[in-house]
């Protein structure tokens, strides 16, 4: 075996990130980041765009394997997932007659363990949004207890990463008395993501917090109104929900933040976790 091959064996590295457009995110710097990131498995949200509209060096870049779902509506949502070892299985949606053509599910079968890109509905209180998002979280529920205890039964293990539109505590958004009533910060979609995270519910643990489990952050969205970014008035919505079992072995997270304003290629920042298997 070679060095790569155990140290593959040994670790594996995930990135979560919104890229908001892949192409304009390629034009500012995502070809550079993916050509140095050390990610094992790389999970994408908010592509907007149909495989064939993108340049050849994000669609099928050397020494990936991708997978690219679009959504039906054009220039909407997206998900997509790049490996460096081929899949054994690609999913794409969780079994949803409203929600499988939405560009919002990808998930791929790796040794010992199911690794998926979610793109959760923002939504919009008092609007069809807002209503939507709720539909999806019903949903998307019963599917992540369902694939955990199918995963279990097969030996494997499951992380669900990307933008999932909920800042589940106050240490997740900077000003989060401003946003009781704005979606993404209800208590409805926090008492949510609090049963996803829950034990005897879904099951799931909040990777990043769990590392950091006293801080405010660390953030992975900032407006680009105002001096959002600058002043680090972010927020935590970007996460790596993993069974048990998986969270256990993660030994390191971090939120890739660009050095400034200037040099982001997303509204959104990598979230990247290593572990050690």
């Amino acid at each position: 075996m070679s060095v790569v091959s155990r140290y593959r064996a040994m670790v594996l590295t995930v990135t979560s990130v919104n890229v908001n457009g892949l192409r304009a995110a390629a034009r500012k710097g995502f070809v550079e980041w993916l050509a140095d990131t050390p990610a094992d498995v790389v999970c994408l949200q908010e592509v907007r765009a149909e495989p064939h509209q993108l340049p050849e060096e994000v669609r099928e870049p050397d020494g990936w394997h991708v997978v690219h779902a679009p959504a039906a509506a054009k220039g909407r949502a997206g998900v997509s997932l790049y490996t460096r070892r081929a899949p054994d299985r690609v999913r794409t949606g969780f079994g949803s007659a409203e929600f499988d053509g939405s560009g919002r599910y990808v998930e791929a079968e790796l040794p010992g363990v199911t690794v998926a890109s979610l793109y959760l509905p923002s939504g919009e209180v008092g609007t069809e949004r807002q209503d939507e998002k709720v539909r999806f979280m019903g949903e998307f529920l019963a599917h992540l207890k369902e694939l955990r205890e199918r995963s279990a039964a097969e030996g494997r293990e499951v992380l669900v990463c990307g933008d999932w539109n909920i800042a589940h505590q106050q240490a997740d958004l900077k000003n989060w008395r401003a946003n009781t009533k704005n979606s993404g910060f209800l208590p409805e979609e926090r008492e949510w993501l609090s049963r996803v995270l829950d034990e005897s519910d879904g099951g799931y643990v909040d990777v990043v917090r769990a590392l950091h489990p006293d801080v405010d952050g660390p953030y992975s969205w900032w407006s680009y109104r105002g001096r959002a970014f600058d002043n680090d008035s972010g927020w935590r919505i970007d996460y790596h929900l993993a069974t048990a079992g998986l969270a256990a072995k993660a030994v390191k997270g971090y939120v890739e933040r660009a050095a400034t304003h200037a040099e982001r290629w997303s509204d959104h920042a990598p979230v990247t976790v290593v572990y050690e298997r």
